[in-house]
């Protein structure tokens, strides 16, 4: 039985476009245009425990609604989503206990504390008893190199350092899934690299299942076998990177952000 089920989700978003013209910040005070978007059209899709899977598309393609719908942090408006047995939406206290997120645009850090006292108080929310947090404390703050952050406020760390503390934040509960949403964005070489070798390890070790949202289609090669590809809120692709490499690439060894982008011209995308 897969860990992760999705069949038919559907999510829509209501725009609201104010008047254009001379009064239109006065006209608008008193109408509004709106549209509909649909961020997301029957997406369906399977992840067995234990995979390291790549979603990939572009921007507002709904890479990240599926994350959210996912996480409980959004409710669709139709089709079924299944996490460990449970509907995240609808059990949203025992599911976050097995899931673990990370933004790359947003912090679950508390940001003018010390790196150590978010820690605590993620300890406390997840009510994670003492001798296994101080365990797995210990081994992330080994691994991630924290040891000189931990009395630094986030506000104060680079990049870098504060996505090494969020990846340690998001596992502090030992979650059995792992949902990142363009990690390494922002990221130099170096730490970019440091990421990806901690998550393989991670993901090899304790077999975490992890789905990877990125436009680093290196982090995708280096990290994913299996890649699904959305666009217009449907699931264009599902399956390896070498299948979609012979499918779309010009010539053998081509640069995999130039496979990545003729695939969606070619998707119209």
């Amino acid at each position: 039985m897969p860990q992760i089920e999705l069949s038919k989700i559907r999510k829509t978003f209501k725009i609201y476009e104010r008047p254009e013209g001379k009064w239109a910040l006065l006209r608008g005070a008193f109408s509004r245009t709106a549209r509909t978007v649909t961020a997301l059209d029957g997406v369906s899709f399977a992840i067995g425990e234990g995979e390291l899977v790549g979603y990939i598309g572009p921007n507002g393609a709904g890479k990240s609604t599926t994350v959210k719908v996912m996480s409980g942090i959004l409710t669709p408006d139709g089709g079924a989503c299944v996490i460990n047995g449970r509907t995240p939406w609808k059990e949203r206290t025992a599911h976050v206990a097995e899931i673990g997120v990370v933004f790359g645009q947003r912090s679950q850090l508390w940001w003018d504390v010390p790196v150590s006292d978010s820690f605590l108080l993620l300890r406390d929310v997840y009510n994670v008893p003492r001798e296994t947090f101080k365990r797995r404390h210990d081994e992330l703050t080994e691994t991630l190199g924290l040891g000189g952050l931990l009395k630094t406020p986030a506000r104060q760390l680079s990049l870098g350092q504060r996505m090494r503390c969020e990846l340690a934040a998001a596992l502090l509960h030992s979650p059995r899934i792992l949902f990142l949403d363009e990690p390494t964005i922002g990221l130099d070489a170096v730490s970019k690299l440091a990421l990806r070798s901690f998550l393989k390890e991670e993901n090899r070790r304790s077999g975490v299942t992890m789905l990877l949202t990125t436009h680093d289609m290196d982090d995708v090669e280096a990290l994913c076998d299996r890649v699904m590809v959305i666009g217009h809120g449907k699931l264009l692709y599902d399956g390896g990177m070498p299948a979609l490499k012979a499918r779309y690439a010009a010539r053998e060894g081509e640069d995999i952000d130039e496979v990545i982008a003729r695939m969606y011209e070619e998707m119209a995308l």
